[in-house]
């Protein structure tokens, strides 16, 4: 790909935003190959765990509006805007959907729709470097990106609206008090707690955690009864499944387990 470096290894699916020079800003063919990369992933039984992170000192810096295709769709009239808009939504929600664990790297500024690309994958682990920002309003902006869906779920109505609102910049340690970020670890130990985490996820069971995935994701949009209905259903469903045998036998066995996604 053009904008994005794709690697994989042991389950892990490490993909870089890869445009240092302008703090990997979004242009419109990153948009592209980012909706591309989440089909692809979706669909890869051998691919258990997504990394996104930044190629040299940024995570991601938002949507480039210097960009020529950005610029000329974003400007070009309601109808072209829209249609480049959905673009950015759809990957948002491609991310969203995606049954893998997802974990963002944040090693440096993650802002705009940088900051909710970091958001919408399932944990975050930022560098003490890190910081982020819904730099919208400065721009001229509305939220996106999903920030509208996600930030509320994530620190509350109130504290959403003056992220929002502000646009201030705050750093990883305040991310992690009002619960945006998972872990901060030192910034030279960013890559190798990243590792460590994304090996265990790999080690789990894949459908298994795409289950419970599915399940936390919709919590805030069912009712208590519903949420019990749709863990019967798919606690019946683990017990057909080789992993859940698998898991069991090998507690008997005092070994641990392999699993193979079935």
């Amino acid at each position: 790909m053009e904008t994005l470096r794709v690697s994989r290894a042991d389950g892990i699916v490490t993909v870089v935003l890869d445009r240092p020079a302008k703090k990997n800003a979004i242009n419109g063919t990153m948009w592209g190959e980012l909706v591309e990369l989440f089909d692809e992933v979706a669909t890869r039984a051998d691919d258990r765990v997504l990394v996104l992170t930044g190629a040299g000192d940024g995570f991601c810096s938002g949507a480039d509006l210097t960009d020529d295709t950005n610029s000329r769709e974003l400007r070009g009239g309601v109808g072209a805007s829209l249609r480049q808009m959905r673009i950015v939504g759809r990957a948002a929600l491609r991310l969203h959907q995606l049954p893998q664990p997802t974990i963002a790297a944040v090693n440096g500024v993650a802002a705009g729709a940088g900051c909710n690309l970091a958001l919408g994958c399932d944990l975050i682990v930022a560098s003490d470097r890190a910081r982020f920002s819904e730099i919208f309003s400065r721009r001229g902006l509305s939220v996106d990106f999903g920030g509208s869906w996600l930030l509320p779920r994530l620190v509350g109505l109130h504290k959403a609206k003056e992220l929002v609102f502000l646009a201030e910049v705050i750093d990883a340690a305040e991310a992690a008090r009002i619960g945006i970020v998972n872990r901060v670890v030192p910034h030279d130990q960013l890559a190798e707690s990243v590792a460590e985490l994304a090996d265990r996820l790999a080690s789990l069971p894949p459908l298994q955690l795409a289950i419970s995935k599915r399940l936390l994701n919709q919590a805030h949009n069912v009712s208590m009864a519903d949420a019990l209905e749709f863990e019967d259903v798919a606690q019946t469903m683990n017990f057909s499944s080789r992993d859940t045998g698998e898991a069991m036998l090998a507690f008997v066995e005092k070994r641990d387990p392999h699993f193979t996604g079935e």
